[in-house]
């Protein structure tokens, strides 16, 4: 399966986000490039799916940094609405605030293959490939070499330990069931 390795929706909100990345931008944009690269192995590859998979996987995490918080699905989820808004893809906005709100959650999501596909790309890469889902070794390695790490577990595990400290009783507001 050949590699996504450029993909310009990604490109331009990358373009537009570098700053509030600021030194997770590097480590932030390979984790979505393997996100996006395992999204594709899960769906049906026309440019509408690609694209929505872009939009939602560039801003699915992106609230921890523009908000500051590990509570950060609500205000990815509006990053997300106001892209598509300005952009006019106004008639996305479903799928690609389910995609957002449900990428971490822990059981199977039904009713949107986009969604379940999201869900499973990112489980794979924050496993570190545990999770495979059905995907080879030999593909999830070459993803993994063509987007270095980065670093992007590491700060996963301080933002983590920070938030945890802060709201020991909300510990990972992000899963879902």
């Amino acid at each position: 399966m050949e590699l996504i390795k450029k993909h310009m929706i990604l490109e331009d909100i990358f373009a537009t986000w570098h700053n509030q990345l600021g030194s997770d931008a590097i480590a932030y944009k390979n984790h979505c490039y393997r996100v996006l690269n395992f999204y594709a192995a899960f769906v049906a590859k026309t440019p509408d799916n690609l694209n929505k998979g872009a939009i939602a996987i560039a801003f699915h995490d992106l609230g921890i940094w523009t908000e500051h918080t590990f509570d950060y699905l609500p205000p990815s989820e509006q990053l997300a609405r106001d892209y598509l808004s300005a952009d006019h893809n106004a008639d996305w906005v479903d799928d690609i605030v389910a995609m957002i709100a449900n990428h971490h959650k822990v059981t199977a999501y039904q009713g949107n293959p986009l969604v379940e596909a999201l869900r499973k790309a990112d489980w794979l890469d924050v496993s570190l490939g545990a999770l495979r889902f059905g995907l080879t070794k030999a593909f999830i390695q070459s993803v993994q070499d063509a987007f270095p790490e980065e670093g992007f577990h590491r700060r996963l595990t301080e933002l983590s330990t920070q938030h945890i400290k802060k709201h020991p009783f909300k510990p990972l507001p992000m899963f879902k069931w």
